[in-house]
């Protein structure tokens, strides 16, 4: 079962959420960056590119369904992806922190 959602968590989720996206989004380009000079013909990094796009899209670190509801599995999905670490949960709930160390402890 997912825990309620406190208030002043929801509201650090929330006021943290764009900055981590920000991050997540410039490494991105830069892998693009990497991508598109690269050697190869020009159709090859163009296609390439389009699929990656599409695919990073459908990432929490790009783009997240804003809810409470969600707010738990938006966050597993971050730290999943590597967009944020369990340091980035500093001064989120202790129950909150727990949750994540535990269900991360054997992801390392």
């Amino acid at each position: 079962m997912i825990p309620q959602v406190n208030e002043s968590d929801w509201k650090l989720f929330r006021s943290r959420l764009p900055a981590w996206q920000e991050g997540h989004m410039e490494a991105l380009i830069r892998d693009y960056a990497v991508l598109l000079t690269g050697s190869g013909a020009a159709s090859d990094k163009f296609w390439a590119l389009e699929k990656r796009i599409r695919e990073d899209q459908q990432h929490v670190g790009v783009v997240a369904r804003m809810s409470r509801s969600n707010m738990y599995t938006n966050l597993l999905a971050l730290l999943q992806d590597g967009v944020i670490t369990l340091d980035d949960l500093e001064g989120f709930s202790d129950d909150l922190r727990e949750r994540f160390a535990f269900v991360m402890r054997d992801r390392k």
